[in-house]
């Protein structure tokens, strides 16, 4: 399989800790400072040093997402220099409400269509980056209450040094949620992998499927990585995900200008970065199943899936997901985030690895204000077994 070498470019993180005690400054600055070009090379360059890859926070991508959702400028890029090098960039939000409650807090923001917070930071400036989000948010709380973290990586270097930081600095800090969801990532090939997943009984069910929905016409896989015909497979795409579920609910990208434009602007960016791989089912060369992977670092995340329907009793996404393992037979590609709910009744099946994901909070602001959260956060985490406090105070 074709391979795109620029993903794993592994340049070294620009600053050398060891070296020399760096000087670590945050500022939160307007996002629209960042179309400028020297501040988007910045911005790609830490890319590639990310000690958590997230395409979804890439300039590429986040960009096109302020621009359609943020027209006001209320998303702040937290960007985190050393020495005039920017070392972590976090898009934050002042918000009034906390999931129906009138909370007022800091949230690193993430939109709807993005499956991933996990800021870019890079690699051995973890530890770094939070001392100097905590500092920010400690000097700028205002109103808010505490600061909110949501789709964090919990198996990761960044909610490590969270942790560590937290507890070296005797704050309180709350895991409010946790969930897995379906991962892929095995040292097992595509057939191998596929055998190994489902039943003998499963997998002949499929055969059938396969080949009754052969009888209907000419029946064709396709998978690219370039970008030929990506404005009429964009098209394709929304038309598809329209005529089903999330069309009928209002939830499809195509229901909104906005969402439709923005799927299109990160489909098409991707594409011309070498960052997509798009694969189509056709019928008679209608598309019946479509998917589109997106590569951050040695990473992929599996970013949107649509399905005809009227097709439902031949599973075309199940067939399509069994092409889809082609993945592994990329030397470049270590893993793959499903980007879908936990417990989805179809990847999960698929999938058999997994990636926890959580919802953090975390103390800020003065005495009386880290108090106040203490009380918050055990309200919350009293009925949620799942969670936990990651740190109590010096004397936990």
């Amino acid at each position: 399989m074709a391979t795109t070498a620029s993903r794993l470019v592994d340049l070294p993180p620009p600053v050398q800790p060891e070296m020399r005690a760096p000087a670590f400054a945050a500022r939160a600055l307007p996002w629209r400072e960042f179309e400028a070009a020297g501040r988007l090379a910045a911005w790609d360059a830490l890319a590639t040093w990310a000690a958590d890859p997230n395409p979804f926070f890439e300039s590429w991508s986040l960009l096109p997402a302020l621009r359609a959702l943020d027209p006001h400028g209320r998303v702040a890029l937290l960007a985190l220099e050393c020495d005039g090098v920017l070392t972590g960039l976090m898009p934050i939000r002042r918000e009034r409400s906390y999931y129906g409650h009138r909370l007022p807090h800091w949230r690193g923001w993430v939109h709807a269509n993005a499956f991933l917070g996990a800021p870019l930071v890079a690699r051995g400036c973890e530890a770094a980056f939070w001392r100097a989000v905590l500092e920010w948010c400690d000097i700028h709380a205002n109103a808010a209450l505490f600061l909110h973290l949501a789709q964090i990586p919990l198996d990761s270097p960044l909610h490590a040094a969270l942790v560590a930081e937290l507890k070296r600095q005797g704050r309180h800090g709350a895991l409010v949620m946790r969930e897995e969801r379906a991962l892929l990532a095995s040292p097992l090939g595509a057939e191998a992998y596929y055998e190994a997943s489902l039943s003998g009984k499963k997998r002949k069910e499929l055969r059938r499927q396969h080949n009754r929905l052969a009888e209907e016409g000419t029946l064709a896989f396709a998978r690219r990585r370039d970008g030929e015909g990506i404005e009429q497979w964009i098209e394709e795409f929304l038309a598809l995900e329209a005529d089903g579920w999330k069309g009928r609910a209002g939830s499809a990208l195509g229901s909104d200008a906005a969402t439709a434009a923005l799927f299109g602007e990160t489909i098409t960016a991707a594409a011309r970065l070498g960052r997509l791989e798009r694969l189509s089912l056709t019928l008679d060369g209608k598309p019946i199943a479509m998917l589109a992977n997106l590569f951050a670092g040695a990473g992929a995340f599996s970013y949107k899936t649509a399905f005809d329907e009227r097709y439902a009793r031949f599973s075309p996404g199940v067939l399509l997901q069994r092409e889809n393992l082609g993945l592994l037979e990329d030397d470049e590609v270590r893993w793959c985030d499903s980007c879908a709910a936990s417990g989805h009744p179809m990847i999960d099946h698929f999938w058999r690895e997994r990636r926890a994901i959580g919802r953090l909070s975390v103390a800020i602001g003065g005495p009386l204000r880290r108090f106040a959260f203490t009380a918050i956060a055990a309200v919350e985490t009293r009925r949620r077994p799942e969670t936990r406090i990651t740190h109590q105070g010096p004397n936990a």
